[in-house]
Formats: C-alpha cells, sequence, structure tokens
C-alpha cells in the first residue's frame, strides 16, 4: 500500500458530535470509493481534505477560550496553504515525475503518522500537543502542494507566527491598558467612563450658560 492509499482512510472518517475524529473500521474492500488511487493528481484531493478536517477539529477545541498567539499562527498557518486550493483537475498543474511521487508518497505517510498523534492528543485533551501537530501536517501539505504548483508561493510558519505575535501582542496590549488600575482601585476603562461622563456634564453646564 503506497502512501496515498493508506491516506484514503480519511474517507472512513466521521467529526463525531464534538467535533472530534473518530475512525470507521470495516471489511470493506482497499478501494471502496472508486477512485483511480494511480492518478498522480489524487493527492491533491486527499491532502486538502485531510488538513481542512484537522483544522475543524482544532478549531472546535479552541473556540471555547482565548486562542494563544501560538495558535492563532498555527490556524493561520493551515488556512495560508489552503487557500485557493486547486482542484486535481485544474488547469496549470505541474505533473508529477517518478521522484516526485515518491516524495508525494513520503509526504502523506508522514502526514498521517501525524494524524495519529493529533487524534490521541484530541483525546487526552494535549492543545498544545494538538497546536505544534497541525503546524506539522500543515507543513507536509503545504510540500505536496509545492509540487503541483511550484510558483505559488506559499509562506512558512515562521513568517506567519511573526505577523500573528505582532497582532496578539497589540491586542493583548489594548486589554491591558483597559484594565490597569491606578492608586485609587480604577481601570483604565472605567477612567475612559468617567472622563467622557465629565465632558457630557461640563457640556451641558456650558449649554445652560449660555441660555441664561
Amino acid at each position: 500500500m503506497n502512501g496515498v492509499q493508506e491516506g484514503m482512510e480519511w474517507l472512513d472518517e466521521r467529526e463525531d458530535g464534538a467535533g472530534g475524529m473518530t475512525e470507521v473500521v470495516s471489511d470493506a474492500p482497499v478501494n471502496p470509493w472508486g477512485l483511480d488511487l494511480d492518478d498522480p493528481f489524487i493527492a491533491l484531493r486527499l491532502t486538502a481534505e485531510r488538513l481542512s478536517l484537522v483544522r475543524y477539529v482544532f478549531v472546535v477545541q479552541i473556540e471555547d477560550g482565548i486562542a494563544t498567539a501560538g495558535q492563532r499562527a498555527s490556524l493561520e498557518y493551515a488556512d495560508a496553504v489552503l487557500i485557493g486550493w486547486p482542484d486535481e483537475h485544474a488547469k496549470g498543474l505541474d505533473a508529477p515525475t517518478d521522484e516526485d511521487r515518491r516524495t508525494i508518497d513520503e509526504q502523506i505517510r508522514l502526514m498521517e503518522e501525524y494524524v495519529d498523534k493529533f487524534r490521541t492528543m484530541e483525546q487526552d485533551g494535549d492543545i498544545d500537543g494538538m497546536t505544534d501537530t497541525l503546524i506539522r501536517i500543515t507543513e507536509r501539505v503545504a510540500r505536496v502542494r509545492s509540487i503541483y504548483q511550484p510558483k505559488f508561493l506559499l509562506p512558512t510558519f515562521a513568517e506567519i507566527r511573526r505577523v500573528v505575535q505582532d497582532e496578539w501582542d497589540e491586542d493583548m496590549g489594548k486589554i491591558d491598558s483597559d484594565t490597569v488600575m491606578n492608586d485609587n482601585g480604577e481601570s483604565g476603562l472605567a477612567k475612559d467612563v468617567q472622563k467622557a461622563a465629565l465632558d457630557a456634564d461640563e457640556a451641558g453646564r456650558g449649554t445652560d450658560r449660555a441660555s441664561e
């Protein structure tokens, strides 16, 4: 069984009620889907579907809290790699060479190993582990896409992380400035509200004096 055949197991996986991943095991034939597993472009469909599923499970796990910079970056990296994903029958794709196909098989095998780890981490509630593993899965998928679309420039995780970290620091700075306490126990937000009320009151007094 090659990497593509191993990876096609995604068709036997379904999301459970909590957005998790469950594996359905059956005695069905190796290829019940009727797909041409020797199609040199089938890996495009496989890897995109796989990453999309893992991405969804990750979103479900972190959506109830405030995502850390690392979690945001991991998610946005997956989004960046999936954006504008081509159909396996799209025009302008490079046909993989024999060496490319061996690389694709290897990347899919690695991807599946990480997916297995991701599933275990999800069951254990290991969000940090899932965050890192999503990055590793995305890297494998990005490598596959680069074979079919070598001229399509994909960002690295490091590039995504720098941008997200700057945005996260800015967001956290705004929250801190709103909640910092002064000597009287007042937060920045409370002071802003009080100032607005005083300004409105002063404006009202000015209007009253002008009408006298």
